[in-house]
């Protein structure tokens, strides 16, 4: 038996389907989408894992340590290179362990 999509409406009236319980409109993510802030180069679960936790610039960012961000919901290990090189970019690096 496959997995059931269901058709989905959300508060800016696109309709999408999904399978899991997860209310993100995938039309507004795209939408939502930095281009040219490091968020752009971040899928959107990782992305929204950094800004629920109050981290929207690299200098916070470079406050934690790896093991701190992996903690959190949505950030993959494919996440932290590309944290690295954003971070490097700029001068910064994560916080190294205690």
């Amino acid at each position: 038996m496959g997995t059931i999509k269901t058709l989905r409406n959300c508060k800016n009236g696109h309709q999408y389907y999904k399978t899991s319980d997860c209310p993100v409109c995938p039309i507004c993510e795209v939408k939502r989408k930095p281009k040219d802030h490091f968020f752009g180069l971040l899928a959107a679960p990782a992305r929204r894992a950094l800004e629920n936790n109050g981290i929207t610039t690299l200098q916070q960012l470079s406050s934690y340590t790896v093991e701190e961000i992996m903690e959190l919901h949505g950030i993959g290990k494919t996440t932290i290179p590309k944290l690295r090189v954003a971070l490097t970019e700029a001068g910064l690096t994560f916080k190294n362990k205690s």
